[in-house]
Order: structure tokens, then sequence, then C-alpha cells
């Protein structure tokens, strides 16, 4: 991967150029990542156009969930023991003449920005704003294979809960249960905490799990996604405990079913952002489901959990190829619960079959 992240640099060298700026400061843990492979430890990078530097902080450890953090083909500097990395970057940068430094004034806080300063008298700062995050949109194949495996993790985790006895137990226990079992099959962790919902917590977004204990005649929801290299997916399936499903819960899980199915349809190169987003808001709509305050029914995904583009109802722009998003809509009725069903798919043209599907765990409204 050193090759990659070789050409990431250049890339972002390519931009800072053109903007007039001699260097470039990255302190977002998910951007030095993306451009080293350096696991997150606190680590700064400079690129300049005669080198790259990665300043390392002085306590690092030498290994980091059993990936080694330092990246083989860039110099390394640690810094000193009450040293902030960004400080030794800026050094650097002084040292080697850099008259326009841009940095990544989201990430950093106003007293690292002032230190970043104070180190680097003479350099001119500015505000690189969201250009690496710009450059990470667009997967390359071996992302999106790390892309594939954490989904395979995280659907095997799912599928081995769904065969063992789920009446009786608390959201908080399976949740926990979940995360333990994605690490066992190779996760680095999970990508975020695990969702689980039962019973009137059904079918809402990020939702925290309790103690509450899975009873028959439940709706439970699952929200979860394994980190894999850095990289994640996210995975939503409703379920129902115990015997046959009431009436009300088939047609809701039907309804959701096909929004998602309409939303994943469309998506495509080329196609508006609110458009998916749009084709699952309609279905639902027509069936007296509407929101006072949208939220965006997917978004891109990839070293974080949530990275552009947005796929909400007012959201601009055009989605690109090789761009992984996540579509999940879903429905909650107050008191009673309800259903929400999401996948991670890779935007793909129609000429190489259409939208990959990562998620693979069934949609099917199963009796558990």
């Amino acid at each position: 991967m050193s090759d990659a992240h070789a050409v990431r640099r250049d890339r972002l060298l390519e931009h800072c150029s053109a903007a007039g700026m001699d260097a470039a400061l990255i302190t977002s843990p998910a951007n030095v990542r993306y451009l080293t492979g350096c696991t997150p430890c606190g680590a700064s990078l400079l690129v300049t156009r005669e080198r790259a530097l990665l300043a390392l902080p002085a306590d690092l450890p030498p290994e980091d969930n059993g990936e080694f953090v330092y990246p083989v083909d860039l110099p390394l500097q640690s810094a000193a023991a009450d040293q902030d990395t960004a400080e030794l970057a800026a050094m650097a940068a002084a040292g080697d003449r850099v008259g326009e430094l841009a940095v990544e004034e989201h990430d950093l806080t106003v007293r690292r920005y002032r230190e970043v300063a104070d180190r680097a008298p003479g350099v001119r700062l500015h505000d690189l704003g969201r250009t690496v995050e710009r450059l990470r949109v667009v997967k390359d194949e071996q992302e999106i294979a790390d892309l594939r495996i954490a989904a395979e993790i995280g659907d095997q985790a799912l599928g081995e809960l769904l065969e063992s006895i789920l009446v009786g137990r608390t959201e908080r226990h399976l949740a926990m249960e979940l995360e333990r079992r994605m690490v066992d099959h190779g996760a680095d962790r999970a990508g975020f905490p695990v969702s689980v919902g039962t019973g009137s917590h059904s079918g809402q977004a990020d939702h925290r799990p309790t103690d509450r204990r899975v009873e028959e005649g439940d709706f439970l929801t699952v929200s979860l996604g394994a980190q894999y290299r850095g990289y994640t997916v996210r995975s939503t399936r409703t379920f129902v405990i115990g015997a046959a499903p009431a009436g009300w819960q088939v047609e809701l899980h039907r309804l959701v079913f096909e929004a998602q199915r309409a939303a994943r349809e469309v998506l495509a190169p080329g196609v508006p952002c609110s458009t998916p987003d749009r084709a699952a808001r309609e279905l639902l709509g027509e069936a007296g489901y509407r929101e006072d305050r949208p939220r965006p029914f997917g978004h891109g995904i990839g070293l974080e959990v949530r990275e552009a583009p947005q796929l909400g109802p007012s959201e601009t722009g055009k989605l690109d190829n090789r761009v992984p998003v996540t579509v999940g809509p879903g429905v909650h009725l107050p008191g009673r619960g309800g259903v929400r069903i999401e996948d991670t798919l890779v935007v793909r043209p129609v000429a190489e079959g259409g939208p990959e599907l990562l998620t693979i765990t069934t949609k099917e409204l199963l009796a558990l």
C-alpha cells in the first residue's frame, strides 16, 4: 500500500500547488491514516514538495492492536515528551523554509493552532479545509476490498447471534456480544457502538442499548458494523421475536423494505445525491409516514463512520463511481416500535453490474 499512499500524497500536493501553498500539515487521524497507513496514534504529517515527514508522539507503543503504526516508506521523527506532534511538524516546515503552509483548521484547536504558528515563525498559515476528506470520497479497489471484509465480519457475527436464544436477554448484553463476536472474527474493533433496540425501542436510529429485555412478539432492530484495517461498514436489520409476526409488523416491514430497495436501485454514478433519499421517502410518504425534521437516509462511509457525501433530501452534488454509501430508511412508531433496514453499497455503473451490495445478511422479516 505504500505506493498508493504516495500517490495520495502527490494528489494532495497538486491541490496545494494549485492554491499557492508550499506544503500541508495534516493532523486529522483519519486523514493521516489515509495518506500514510499509520494507525491513529496522535501523529501529524508534513507534506512538502521535497519530502514527507511523519511526526510521532514520544510515548507511541511499538504496535497498536496488532498493526505496526510505522509506515516503512516515510521519514519518522519522534516528538519530545511534552511536545505536540503538530508543533514538531511545524518546526520542520520552518526548517525547510516553507513560506505558505496549509493546515486543517477544522481539526486543530485554537491552542494547537497558536502553537503551530509560534513554532513556525515566518511561515504563513492557511486553511486547507476538507481537501483530504474530498480526496477520500472515491475509494480505490484496495479500500473496497477492506470494506468487503469488514462487511463479511459483521454479517458473520450477526448470523451467529440470530441462531442463539434471544428472549430474556437485554439490549445491552446483545450489543456487547456482537462487539465481541466481530473482534473474534478479525475486526480491529466495532466501527461504532452497536445499537440493539427491542419492543418500543426498535426502529430508532442510533438507539443506545438499555437494560430492556427481549420479549415474545417484539420487533428487534440491530445496527452494527465491523472496522477492518480502519474501514467500517454499516448494516441494520429488523426481526420479530417468537411466533408469527402481527399484521401491522408485516405491513410496516414490507413498506420499509420496499423503500430501502427503491433507494438502493437508483444508486449510480452521476445520480444526484438527493435521489436515493427521495425515492425512499416518497414511498413512506404515500403510506402516511412523514418526518417533521427529515434526517438523511444515507451517507458516505469509509475510514470514518460518516463521510461525504450525504444522501439527504436537500443535498446537492452527484454520486461518483466507487463511492461506498449507506442506505437506511426507517419508520418508528412511538410506544410501539418500528423498522429500520440499512445496507452499505458501493456505487458502480450499470456496465459493471450496478451498485455492489456489501452487507448481505437477509432483509426478510425473520421470526426468531
